[in-house]
């Protein structure tokens, strides 16, 4: 036990990038649940490594490692060993599994079972008492539909379900861009407080060059070519380039740009709501990366000569903010997932900041929860709006590839990003 700093509890645990940026800012993490066997290993592997900013110490140096599914986790698995009957962590942190709710997966929602995981998220926060709680997740989280059917349904559940346990909650999305990262990355985060208003949500220290004022007291985002320059060469066995016809078809793409696809046809888009083609995108070297994805098919970064290669696995590893020495274990295509999945270092390093801030708070007063934020609120409006125009003829695209017949024109572009 490490007296001098707050304790947290992570659930949902991963490769551990939420919980090194969680210790970075003052935390000790005392126990972390995962239940995926190459995450744990992963964590397992890693205990060794010092931690960069405190030398006596090791990256969850003493945490213990409970290598199972939250669902079958209870108090007793995770309070340390000979603490009082009273003990509570200063923190309960996790982000419980985005694909139910993401736009890269197929949206099920809580009809996904992983998609009622939060559930025990929410029992264990009862068991534990904690002082304080970071819940993250995908900004699709924002519009998804709960048992009605209703967007925005499943995050008033989540609100509702942690305010009913006494905690005043404060949610927010936030861009790692903004924070020193470079990388366009949009997560959501609630932070809650038993004790208290809930912390304050950190000050952007970034912003895009576009929003900039002659007076902005904000740095540029960091770029994906400054990020790029200042990184080891890339081993050669870590080199993916495309194939001959591939780089024939992308020689004429600019960076920001990639191959398009027809796309899914809508009511309100007869000849297709277009995307990039998987894997077909030129990254811009003048922007942040966009979002590192829990695949191999990175975007492709064009270099000096002209020729193409992907996003190499260290790199997309250093973009979320994992030390350089970190260790993934498991086959690539689970390394590249590990670390997609994973949440950026710097979001729990400046969350910590504002969390330590109150964890210390004496008293029983408990504070008031903060309005879900406006730009919330236009989303699942828009969501609504958007839905009546063309949710007909997605169910039907949706229904035609369920049963494995659908039409291809109907079918090209669904869960592209990008689109117009």
């Amino acid at each position: 036990m490490h007296s001098d700093s707050p304790s947290l509890i992570s659930l949902f645990t991963g490769a551990g990038g939420l919980d090194i940026g969680l210790e970075q800012a003052g935390f000790h993490t005392v126990a972390a649940v995962e239940c995926d066997r190459d995450c744990a290993e992963t964590l397992q592997e890693n205990q060794r490594l010092k931690h960069p900013l405190k030398s006596n110490r090791h990256i969850l140096g003493k945490a213990k490692l409970v290598s199972r599914g939250v669902e079958t986790v209870s108090r007793d698995d995770l309070v340390p060993s000979g603490a009082s009957r009273g003990w509570t962590p200063d923190l309960l942190a996790g982000g419980p599994p985005c694909q139910p709710f993401s736009s890269s997966g197929k949206m099920l929602s809580v009809h996904d079972p992983r998609g009622r995981l939060f559930e025990h998220f929410v029992r264990l926060a009862g068991e534990l008492k904690p002082r304080t709680i970071l819940f993250e997740n995908v900004r699709g989280l924002v519009t998804a539909r709960g048992p009605r059917g209703e967007p925005g349904e499943v995050v008033l559940m989540i609100k509702e379900a942690f305010e009913n346990l006494g905690y005043a909650t404060s949610f927010q999305l936030l861009n790692a861009a903004d924070y020193g990262c470079a990388q366009r990355r949009v997560r959501l985060f609630m932070l809650a407080s038993r004790v208290g208003n809930p912390p304050e949500f950190p000050e952007k220290t970034h912003e895009a060059q576009s929003e900039q004022s002659l007076f902005g007291s904000r740095l540029p985002w960091l770029t994906l070519g400054q990020f790029l320059d200042e990184q080891p060469p890339v081993a050669e066995e870590e080199v993916i380039r495309p194939t001959s016809a591939l780089a024939e078809q992308l020689s004429h793409i600019p960076e920001g740009k990639g191959l398009k696809s027809a796309g899914a046809r809508e009511a309100t888009r007869p000849g297709g709501h277009w995307g990039y083609r998987q894997g077909t995108f030129i990254a811009d070297r003048n922007l942040p990366a966009r979002t590192v994805t829990a695949s191999a098919s990175q975007d492709w970064i064009r270099l000096s000569d002209g020729s193409l290669r992907r996003l190499a696995l260290r790199e997309c590893a250093s973009l979320q903010g994992f030390p350089y020495e970190w260790a993934f274990k498991g086959s690539l295509a689970s390394r590249f997932r590990q670390v997609g999945n994973a949440v950026p270092v710097v979001f729990g390093r400046v969350l910590g900041a504002s969390l330590i801030d109150v964890v210390s708070r004496n008293g029983r007063i408990q504070g008031r929860s903060v309005p879900l934020p406006r730009e919330f609120e236009q989303a699942i409006a828009y969501t609504v709006k958007e839905n009546k125009r063309n949710g007909a003829s997605r169910r039907r695209v949706l229904e035609l590839q369920r049963k494995g017949h659908a039409d291809a024109s109907d079918l090209k572009g669904l869960g592209m990003a990008g689109g117009g």
